[in-house]
């Protein structure tokens, strides 16, 4: 905390601005008439009441509560610093304006303080799990979102998503599956609970087991929607196209209004060269969903593919506008403009692609 001292400093001097000579002082002793004064009061002023802990942490809380974690840092530190053991409670504040200002190590530290001192402090229990969890070491994280969870078993769904996420990382996926059904409020042995885990494991880039969930879900729920959309996408992922077309069809018998299918089907049929097929997909895809931009750009694509650069520019136009940051439409947009001889606004779109494309390369360095 910024302390600031003023000090006032009163010269009297008396006649300067006329060229008179100052008027001497009177005696020590005597006031400024020549006579005695009266005898001095040396009772001191009371000063202020001093501040009690109580006050400054509830002044604390309120600056978090609007916003201002750094100045609540700097009360609480100060508050450590000059009560030796401070009140209950600091920790726990401490540790709460750690985090969400990202000093992750000091954070996890006041939240341990803070479970000594009070071991039912059910958010410091949660709030040091996901610190762990966010530094990196996901296997420490799991007792304590685990306590959350048996206290509380619906009441935190980030701490249940979370603590998913670190039983993926330990393997334990019968645990990860139990966490992300009860996130979701389905029943941890259904068919959704294991199309859930199959979402999950395909997010952590584990493919092989997202396609042995997706099985089991549809082993327990033959028709259940986007069981066989999530095996499309893991073959998809694994480049067999043709194991994906098969899902990405069986999805949808099951579920025809579904946009992502069609554009799903889109894709495969590109990646196998049936451009009529891929064109109808995608007309069906937009038809269903004119708000995603990616049903747009495969089309262009495809167009081109189709040698008509003509109509391909008016759907990349249309992504274009939708998302302006998007490198591959600026890429496709350049390859339409130049087979079409526009050579200017072609080159234009491919240096717009490359620098976009270096900038989102520069944002996923880790941070210094």
């Amino acid at each position: 905390m910024r302390i600031v001292f003023t000090i006032t400093l009163l010269f009297v001097i008396s006649g300067v601005a006329t060229g008179q000579s100052p008027k001497p002082e009177p005696p020590s002793g005597a006031n400024h008439d020549g006579a005695s004064p009266a005898p001095a009061d040396h009772t001191q002023p009371s000063s202020p009441a001093k501040r009690s802990v109580a006050d400054i942490l509830a002044e604390a809380h309120q600056k978090l509560e609007h916003g201002e974690a750094q100045e609540a840092i700097t009360m609480l530190e100060q508050l450590t610093a000059t009560n030796g053991e401070p009140a209950k409670g600091v920790q726990h504040e401490l540790g709460i304006a750690y985090y969400r200002t990202g000093k992750l190590l000091s954070a996890e530290r006041a939240f341990a303080r803070a479970i000594e001192e009070d071991p039912n402090d059910m958010e410091s229990v949660q709030m040091r799990g996901l610190s762990l969890y966010r530094l990196g070491r996901p296997a420490e994280a799991i007792p304590f979102l685990e306590r959350v969870r048996q206290w509380t078993p619906n009441a935190n769904a980030d701490a249940n998503y979370v603590l998913g996420l670190c039983y993926l990382n330990s393997q334990r996926l019968d645990d990860a599956r139990q966490a992300f059904a009860n996130q979701f409020a389905v029943p941890p042995t259904s068919g959704s609970a294991y199309l859930l885990l199959s979402k999950m494991l395909m997010q952590a880039n584990l493919p092989e087991a997202a396609a042995d969930a997706s099985k089991k879900a549809l082993d327990l729920t033959p028709k259940l929607p986007l069981a066989h959309f999530m095996l499309g996408e893991v073959y998809l992922f694994k480049s067999d196209p043709e194991r994906a077309l098969k899902e990405f069809e069986q999805e949808r018998e099951i579920n025809p209004a579904n946009f992502a299918v069609y554009d799903r089907l889109g894709d495969v049929y590109t990646r196998s060269g049936q451009y009529q097929q891929a064109q109808e997909a995608l007309t069906k895809a937009i038809s269903l969903d004119t708000s995603s931009t990616g049903p747009f750009i495969q089309m262009g694509k495809v167009l081109l593919r189709r040698n008509d650069p003509q109509t391909s520019l008016l759907y990349l136009q249309h992504a274009e506008k939708m998302d302006p940051g998007n490198y591959i439409t600026h890429t496709l947009l350049g390859q339409a403009y130049r087979n079409l001889g526009r050579e200017e606004e072609a080159k234009k779109e491919i240096d717009a692609a490359s620098e976009i494309h270096a900038a989102s390369q520069l944002k996923l360095q880790p941070e210094q």
